[in-house]
């Protein structure tokens, strides 16, 4: 039902796209310094702490830092920070120092009071900022350029939570912040030019943007806004992304259907196919407050029911795009664990439709978040849909546009399962939020709190591996979230957009229009 409206949207974002390069100023003169950025959705808010969705990750950190970011092989590097932090012996304070001269958007050096006051936000708004909230003991400024974190026990992931784009803790002036934000006023390359909802939003050059000396690598080392203006246009329907990828009408295009890629790859004058390999996972979030799927047996039972194997198909089809296994972690990483996984990949209809009559299950449907913008979310969503009303479940399909599931996975009135996806990071507590407190899904219970705390408290990388296997098990044991398997992306470029980085977020400070 859904379709035709996003198909007309996406027409409509082509169009403006073609409108916005016709109405470009005159610059057959001169080389071309705009690039136009075809997007899965609009962004549903431009605030980087009020959501842990990639989208708005992507756009918003070329705006905002953080204090640490990660390089290429997810080592956490200083961005803002002047160096890696002062920890205490007992592993509780951390003294921060910032970089002398780096400027605002609105004219003013960075302080440690925007630090604090930056954090205390974050703090207050993110689900992962809260997380890191209820371990700290204290947040205060030490001097002009200091600031000093002091937790209540060690907190192993204190600085990867500090440094991940998404839900970010967003380093901003301390005067323009308020709630909502009006003013987008960070320290990025970029800062904020116009936003036109559902057609476009422009960022410009930061000409007094206070740039790292050290090589760039990844989200880490020199930034540099070599292209003076970045153009987010939203392309909700996935092959008028691919088709505009194909018609030259976009520098990059995000996120593209796995069965485009033989095109793509036939069309190398007009666009280059990029696969971004380990990109993430998908998974399943259920909803253990309210509604059918807060009992934890039938969570159990909708375990049993599915076979990942078979929805990972559906999703990416080409066997180079997905792994199908149950460890969260691959073979050769420290979190590589076992725990669990015997409940992976189970497509057992009729073990699964007892389990739920044992678990008191009547026929209450199970109401399933998807969307299109996601291609990959939407098939997997049909075809869990069929594997559950095998299993004698009644399902009910809610596919609505992704700003509009962002928004509804906040009310645990309104949903059941949610389909989404997490980059695949070196740090387990930065995915998926469902780790932390208070994402959607709301997950709480003593055994998810007595594995945590131990694995959190270690900083020994050794003997939080071991500990991790301990939180897999929890998480197979009381299912708020599946773990569907992992993936590699799919996106495109032109030929005129060189010196682009593939990555988790795309970003495209060093990139150039040629």
């Amino acid at each position: 039902m859904q379709t035709p409206a996003f198909s007309k949207r996406g027409l409509i974002g082509a169009f403006l796209l073609s409108l916005l390069c016709a109405l470009a100023p005159a610059q057959a003169q001169g080389p071309r310094n705009f690039a136009t950025l075809a997007m899965v959705a609009e962004p549903q808010t431009l605030d980087p702490m009020a959501s842990t969705a990639d989208l708005v990750g992507t756009i918003m950190q070329h705006v905002y830092e953080p204090l640490y970011t990660f390089d290429a092989k997810w080592n956490v590097v200083p961005m803002l920070a002047e160096s890696m932090p002062k920890i205490s012996a007992d592993g509780k304070t951390y003294v921060i120092t910032l970089r002398k001269g780096v400027m605002l958007h609105n004219g003013r050096e960075l302080n440690a009071d925007d630090v604090v006051a930056s954090l205390q936000r974050w703090i207050e708004q993110s689900p992962r900022g809260k997380a890191v909230g209820k371990e700290l003991e204290s947040l205060k400024a030490k001097g002009p350029l200091g600031v000093e974190l002091v937790l209540k026990a060690p907190y192993a992931p204190l600085l990867a939570q500090l440094a991940l784009p998404s839900g970010m803790a967003a380093i901003m002036a301390k005067d323009s912040i308020a709630q909502p934000l009006k003013e987008f006023v960070g320290t990025g390359p970029y800062k904020f030019k116009e936003r036109r909802p559902d057609q476009y939003l422009l960022l410009t050059r930061f000409d007094k943007y206070s740039a790292r000396k050290e090589p760039a690598s990844g989200y880490g080392g020199k930034r540099e806004a070599a292209i003076e203006e970045l153009r987010f246009v939203p392309v909700p329907n996935a092959n008028t992304r691919v088709e505009g990828a194909l018609a030259g009408q976009y520098d990059y295009a995000d996120l593209l259907p796995t069965e485009a890629l033989p095109r793509l790859e036939k069309a190398a004058g007009k666009t280059l196919p990029i696969m971004t390999p380990a990109f993430g996972f998908p998974y399943l979030v259920f909803n253990t407050k309210e509604g059918v799927a807060a009992s934890q047996p039938v969570r159990q039972a909708i375990q049993v029911a599915l076979g990942e194997g078979e929805m990972l198909a559906a999703g990416f089809g080409d066997t180079r795009f997905f792994v199908a296994e149950g460890n969260h972690f691959p073979k050769g990483s420290p979190f590589y664990a076992t725990g669990g996984t015997e409940l992976y990949n189970q497509r057992n209809a009729p073990k699964a439709k007892e389990a739920a009559a044992k678990a008191g299950y009547k026929g209450e449907p199970i109401r399933v978040l998807t969307s299109r913008q996601y291609d990959f979310h939407y098939n997997m969503a049909l075809l869990m849909a069929e594997q559950l009303k095998r299993a004698g479940f009644k399902v009910d399909l809610n596919v609505v546009d992704w700003a509009t599931l962002v928004q509804r996975r906040n009310d645990p009135k309104l949903w059941d399962v949610y389909v989404t996806h997490s980059g695949q990071f070196p740090e387990p507590m930065l995915s998926p939020p469902q780790l932390g407190d208070g994402a959607p899904g709301w997950w709480d219970s003593p055994a998810k709190k007595s594995a945590l705390s131990a694995f959190n408290v270690e900083s020994d990388p050794a003997k939080r591996g071991a500990l991790w296997g301990k939180v897999q098990q929890v998480v197979y044991d009381e299912v708020p979230y599946v773990n569907v398997g992992k993936f590699n992306g799919l996106s495109a470029r032109s030929p005129a957009l060189d010196n682009y980085q593939p990555a988790t977020w795309p970003f495209f400070w060093n990139a150039k229009i040629k």
